[in-house]
């Protein structure tokens, strides 16, 4: 699966990572570095996140960035919703200019298949959608994909996850079932781990807050709860993060709460 614009026959999309373009960022080298990652807490694929996926897309420094759109974590939803998530991703990004590239992770077999592999191996930037967080960490997790995606965000690809797809990245996801938060005892499993010591709540403002605080008590030693409000990203890298988008990201240290609204610099 190369991932070539229509109708032309130049330049395969392979990533370099040469500036990220985003506001407060300074470009970089071109020396192999680690890519961009945005952590959305809800709106991926609408109007919502224009202005987010921009900045992405011109973080890939490419005319016509190659985008990976895995909508595995809908696959337990059934295969309606997942076709429509990778056609909703697949028509959003064209849109914007991209060249999209629907990646069909459903099952173990084909997050090892190389055709789905090569998907995420050519990208300039993958972007994982919302959904079961349990279901999309079991297809990545010590999986050829997720092995792709892992090497895709050391050469400089930009990473994107939103809800399950943000939730997957950090260092610690919770382990949830059938409804939308957990209840006690709160469990924990190892994530993927590209942002490390990070534990991904999105949805934040949709949850009542007093809910969040077992989850705070509860968090692996040195972890931050990181909680997202809907329509929000939190984008960056290497440490230093800018909230965007219409809502706030709030920031536990342990029993310490921070909130950062938008165009705020979060350093962890």
């Amino acid at each position: 699966m190369r991932c070539i614009p229509a109708l032309e026959v130049v330049a395969p999309c392979s990533s370099s990572g040469a500036s990220d373009g985003l506001r407060g960022r300074a470009p970089v080298d071109s020396t192999a570095m680690n890519g961009v990652i945005a952590l959305v807490g809800s709106g991926e694929f609408t109007p919502a996140m224009d202005e987010v996926d921009r900045a992405l897309l011109a973080a890939t420094s490419r005319g016509r960035p190659c985008v990976a759109i895995v909508p595995t974590a809908s696959w337990p939803d059934g295969e309606a919703v997942f076709q429509r998530w990778a056609a909703q991703g697949e028509a959003h990004f064209a849109a914007l200019g991209a060249v999209p590239v629907p990646v069909l992770i459903h099952d173990r077999a084909s997050a090892d298949d190389p055709v789905a592999v090569a998907g995420i191996s050519d990208a300039d930037l993958v972007y994982l959608s919302g959904g079961k967080p349990g279901h999309l960490l079991a297809m990545l997790r010590d999986s050829a994909a997720g092995a792709a995606l892992r090497a895709a965000h050391a050469r400089g690809a930009v990473i994107a996850g939103c809800s399950a797809g943000a939730m997957v990245l950090g260092g610690h996801q919770l382990r949830v079932g059938g409804g939308r938060f957990p209840g006690l005892p709160v469990g924990w499993q190892d994530a993927l781990g590209l942002v490390p010591r990070l534990v991904i709540v999105p949805h934040y403002d949709a949850i009542p807050e007093t809910l969040v605080a077992p989850l705070v008590l509860a968090a692996p030693a040195g972890a931050l709860v990181v909680g997202i409000d809907e329509d929000t990203a939190l984008v960056g890298r290497d440490g230093v993060w800018q909230v965007h988008g219409r809502g706030r990201v709030t920031v536990w240290r342990g029993r310490r709460r921070e909130r950062h609204r938008v165009g705020s610099t979060v350093s962890f």
